[in-house]
């Protein structure tokens, strides 16, 4: 039997609210892919619509984790980045990439930062600045709309899209490093949402959208780029994977709101997982 594939995901821990590592480790592991957790914060619940949460920056312990794994020679097939807590976290990241990148890692970045418009109240054009520069050394990068315009300096708009708006971003998006380009929030005509997709190396351009479920539901971005990677790592090309994302993302969606879950505590990803593990030809 084979060694299983090995993910380093390198996200905040939120105790409640499903999102980042709570999400990341069960979707990666029941993919069949061993995952181990580099947390950059931990947080008493997501930032998104709780009040007085508790957080503890986990800046300080980066450096170290990162020389002890390096001593007990651990390896990674790939690198998921997503929350970053601090400034200081993108050299530390950085340095972690240079690590432990060997010519089969995947680097995979999630430049959370912004949404709707708008960068997150609790960063500055400084962290725009740092996450462009890590989105340089990724392989795939998974920015939503607004992380994507504020990437590339570009003004960000509402949609609905068109597809030349839309492929100039992506190309523009390429120039910056990463091969792989996965945009978010794409919808074309109202009614429908779901991903971009661009690879520089065959220059080739896809879109997979589906019907929109209106509502504000936390922690998607993560469920998808969790779902995303875990196609890729189960050897299935970017469009496949990305649709198996998105369909994974909106059953989980579909199945939250049908139960009428407060949309602030995430996703009811985990009934969704025998769904994934079908398209992922696991089950």
């Amino acid at each position: 039997m084979k060694r299983l594939k090995r993910v380093v995901a390198i996200h905040d821990l939120s105790c409640f609210g499903k999102c980042s590592l709570t999400v990341a480790l069960p979707i990666i592991s029941a993919a069949g892919i061993e995952v181990t957790v580099l947390p950059t914060a931990v947080l008493s619940t997501h930032t998104g619509g709780f009040k007085n949460f508790v957080y503890r920056d986990l800046t300080r312990d980066i450096a170290p984790i990162t020389i002890h794994w390096k001593s007990l020679n651990i390896d990674f097939n790939a690198i998921y980045t997503g929350f970053l807590g601090s400034f200081e976290q993108f050299d530390l990241v950085t340095k972690f990439f240079k690590t432990f990148k060997t010519d089969t890692t995947i680097i995979l970045v999630d430049p959370v930062m912004a949404d709707n418009g708008e960068l997150y109240k609790i960063f500055n054009i400084e962290f725009v600045n740092g996450m462009r520069q890590l989105c340089k050394l990724a392989d795939i990068i998974i920015p939503n709309i607004t992380e994507a315009t504020l990437l590339i300096g570009e003004k960000y708009k509402p949609g609905p899209y068109t597809k030349k708006y839309i492929e100039n971003i992506l190309i523009s998006l390429s120039k910056l490093g990463p091969k792989k380009i996965v945009l978010t929030g794409v919808f074309l005509k109202n009614g429908e949402i779901g991903a971009a997709t661009y690879d520089s190396t065959n220059d080739e351009i896809g879109y997979i959208l589906e019907n929109q479920i209106y509502g504000n539901f936390h922690g998607t971005g993560d469920v998808f780029g969790s779902a995303l990677l875990a196609g890729l790592l189960n050897n299935f090309n970017l469009d496949i994977s990305t649709s198996i994302a998105i369909r994974f993302t909106v059953t989980a969606i579909k199945k939250t709101a049908l139960a009428k879950t407060d949309m602030r505590f995430g996703v009811n990803f985990e009934q969704s997982i025998p769904g994934l593990l079908k398209d992922l030809k696991l089950a």
